[in-house]
């Protein structure tokens, strides 16, 4: 059970991921699949289902999100509690959904990545982004460092040889496109 102070942190974590769903309602982001339907999980990267659905492969770059906010707030507020460097993680990711999901940022994606299918994220694989965080999050604040890093690594290296792409890729991809990087994951 959460104690009194866990509680308001659990409430502001779901008021600010609510309050990002509506955005992305009120942006135009349709709440589940085109398809009618939402599966726990979708594999096929290069589809229009792609980030439709609750889960798939680009959840697991969320969980890293997670990791790496918690080690870059504990860097920067380390003189706050855990429980206020979570709401702010959170913050950072449900902006951050709301910006991904931006015409730019779509576009961006389209033209830049291996993304040529991607429309955008319902807002139930959206909203599952922010819990995927919330989930790296509490394993870096609950797993020593190490552990951490080797989930870091493993999840970087397991996605670039799944499906050619990681967060570190997509990261640069974004930021500054590389032919040779993009022909690699295109698998030409």
């Amino acid at each position: 059970m959460l104690s009194g102070r866990g509680q308001k942190y659990a409430v502001g974590a779901v008021a600010m991921t609510a309050v990002a769903a509506v955005t992305e309602l009120a942006m135009g982001r349709l709440l589940l699949c085109r398809c009618g339907y939402v599966k726990f999980w979708h594999g096929v990267v290069n589809s229009s289902e792609n980030s439709q659905h609750l889960t798939d492969w680009y959840t697991f770059t969320h969980v890293l999100h997670g990791l790496g906010f918690y080690f870059l707030l504990w860097l920067v507020f380390r003189r706050l509690g855990g429980g206020v460097r979570f709401l702010m993680a959170v913050a950072l990711e449900s902006a951050w959904e709301i910006v991904e999901n931006s015409p730019f940022i779509i576009d961006r994606y389209r033209t830049a990545t291996i993304s040529l299918d991607y429309y955008g994220d319902s807002v139930v694989n959206s909203m599952a982004d922010v819990v995927a965080m919330m989930v790296g999050f509490w394993i870096a604040r609950k797993a020593p460092v190490w552990v951490s890093i080797v989930v870091f690594i493993a999840v970087e290296v397991a996605l670039a040889w799944g499906i050619r792409d990681n967060l570190t890729l997509n990261i640069l991809m974004l930021i500054r496109p590389i032919e040779a990087v993009k022909r690699w994951q295109l698998g030409t």
